[in-house]
């Protein structure tokens, strides 16, 4: 690890040496490389939705720091990412009792950050590719894209604002769709267990197709969402573009059937819910929620709409509703 960049990070490094450092960064990959991956590593570690959560990842950060500024041998760049994944864990997560270190894993090739429930991060690309990540989500993405193209993976749901290169098209793959862009806004729900894949495109333009067949693809045009469920592709006008302020910690569901809101509330906050009456399935809701608020608070506005009983197995993580 470059001892320039370990005084950087440690708050260490002297106002000059900090512009000689900004210069070397510029015009050496590896250390762009190197120094986005603690940056992030660093703006993860520091959302903070509650403040004793946050003084109790405080203290885990500096033990991040303490050991930069112990030791810069190249093989500790393992154990900084295990601190700030303790970080992350205790800064984030307030529903969560049981997390395994390390929620972000990182090699020399290939990244991977994950975001536990209930939570969501932002992360920025080595292009300058801005990336948000919705609970229960994963970005698997390179430390240095090749020259030929920028890949990346998802599995759960991103946004991405992608950085705009006509020699280097950017690839998200998921499950078994593929999208291609230049530079363009666009948002991927694919959680593992569901049966459909959904796209927004938001600005830009955006090729859609099956990873195992390119040609059979589609381009979407602004405003535009597509539903992948088996063979089917269904293009169509965005439904509910407020559903896209989960990247600013606010769920917003629109006129949606009960069912449909209970299949994101599981995979959002990891929880099995339990619905005994057929009937609470047909009601559909429109409204708001605050991440920060937690599945007990979301449950108890929408049983004020519509009255049902709450049971709460802890346990084993199980809520039951009933008439």
């Amino acid at each position: 690890m470059d001892e320039q960049l370990l005084q950087y990070f440690s708050g260490e490094l002297p106002v000059k040496e900090r512009l000689e450092l900004i210069h070397r960064i510029e015009n050496d990959n590896q250390l762009k490389a190197e120094f986005i991956h603690l940056q992030n590593l660093n703006a993860v570690s520091q959302l903070a939705p509650h403040s004793s959560d946050r003084n109790e990842g405080i203290k885990h950060y500096k033990i991040f720091t303490d050991r930069i500024k112990r030791n810069s041998q190249r093989k500790l760049f393992v154990n900084i990412a295990k601190y700030a994944a303790i970080a992350l864990i205790l800064i984030t997560s307030t529903v969560l009792a049981t997390l395994h270190l390390p929620d972000i894993v990182m090699d020399s090739t290939m990244n991977t950050l994950y975001v536990p429930a209930g939570q969501r991060a932002q992360i920025t690309l080595q292009d300058g590719t801005e990336v948000w990540l919705n609970a229960q989500s994963t970005l698997k993405y390179p430390s240095r894209f090749s020259k030929k193209n920028r890949e990346v993976e998802i599995i759960g749901e991103a946004f991405f604002d992608v950085a705009q290169e006509k020699k280097r098209p950017f690839i998200v793959s998921t499950q078994y769709i593929d999208m291609e862009v230049l530079g363009t806004q666009f948002n991927v729900y694919s959680y593992p267990g569901t049966d459909y894949i959904q796209t927004e495109l938001i600005e830009g333009s955006l090729k859609v197709y099956r990873t195992d067949n390119k040609n059979s693809g589609i381009i979407l045009k602004p405003d535009e969402q597509v539903v992948i469920q088996g063979d089917n592709m269904n293009v169509s006008k965005i439904s509910n573009p407020e559903h896209l302020l989960w990247k600013n910690g606010i769920y917003s569901f629109n006129n949606e059937r009960l069912i449909v809101i209970i299949e994101k509330l599981q995979l959002y906050y990891d929880v099995k819910i339990v619905v005994e009456d057929p009937e609470i399935f047909n009601v559909r809701y429109t409204g708001k929620f605050r991440q920060r608020d937690g599945i007990d608070e979301i449950l108890r506005i929408i049983q004020k709409i519509q009255p049902f009983k709450i049971e709460r197995d802890r346990d084993n993580n199980i809520i039951t509703l009933t008439k």
